[in-house]
């Protein structure tokens, strides 16, 4: 059963219409506001086949604005490079014994990261790591020789994309709180990310549909003609 805020805030949109993103945005804006600092979440319907592998659409980008959230990073490294992560403000670091403790069930962090030399015991955690999407990977910028660097830019606002086996994407761009201009920005990096990240193999329209939401609200469907032009 829908809520009254949910009821309150459908009422702003208008029944079959998408929006501009800037547009999307004025909307969601207009939402009652909860009595938490609601996340902002962008979710993309893809027209790919999730069953293919050279079909998977994955990636990082830089959010113009940051997430306005603190994310909490886990850091397997050892010696210069664990100092490194350390001072660029891992919450976390260590190897064999973070590894220990995540297979004991722990997963008090938000974000993974390994160097190189570590992959071959931290691979090791594909059942418990794999299925949270926590698993270090180099193709996300999570796997590299520059600890510091990969870590200060998570901490920064780097998010990762990554599709579901429905083809979804799921992005928090932003707080409620934000400015609409920086949630638009935060969001348009992300709709441009992901149409550069676009397979070799598909064929035809790439991006299916996208809308724009809050925690607790209904989605704003978001017009994506203006990302056509974007080249991969």
């Amino acid at each position: 059963m829908p809520s009254k805020r949910y009821k309150e805030s459908a009422k702003f949109i208008e029944n079959g219409k998408s929006y501009p993103l800037a547009e999307a945005v004025v909307v969601l804006k207009k939402f009652p506001r909860a009595k938490f600092d609601e996340s902002v979440d962008l979710s993309i319907k893809l027209n790919v086949d999730p069953k293919q592998s050279e079909q998977m659409v994955r990636g990082t980008v830089p959010l113009p604005h940051g997430t306005g959230k603190q994310v909490r990073v886990v850091a397997f490294a050892e010696g210069a490079q664990a100092e490194a992560a350390r001072a660029a403000g891992a919450e976390h670091v260590g190897f064999k014994e973070i590894i220990a403790k995540i297979k004991g069930g722990w997963f008090d962090f938000d974000i993974a990261v390994a160097t190189p030399d570590a992959m071959q015991e931290v691979r090791k955690l594909g059942k418990e790591l794999g299925p949270k999407g926590l698993m270090p990977n180099p193709k996300t910028g999570t796997v590299s020789e520059d600890m510091a660097k990969a870590i200060r830019e998570f901490k920064a606002g780097r998010v990762e994309f990554k599709m579901d086996k429905n083809a979804n994407l799921h992005v928090a761009v932003g707080k409620a709180s934000f400015e609409a201009d920086q949630i638009s920005a935060n969001a348009r990096a992300v709709i441009e990310a992901v149409v550069k990240s676009r397979p070799s193999t598909v064929k035809g329209i790439f991006l299916g549909s996208c809308t724009l939401s809050t925690t607790m609200s209904p989605g704003v469907p978001v017009d994506l003609k203006e990302f056509l032009a974007v080249v991969g």
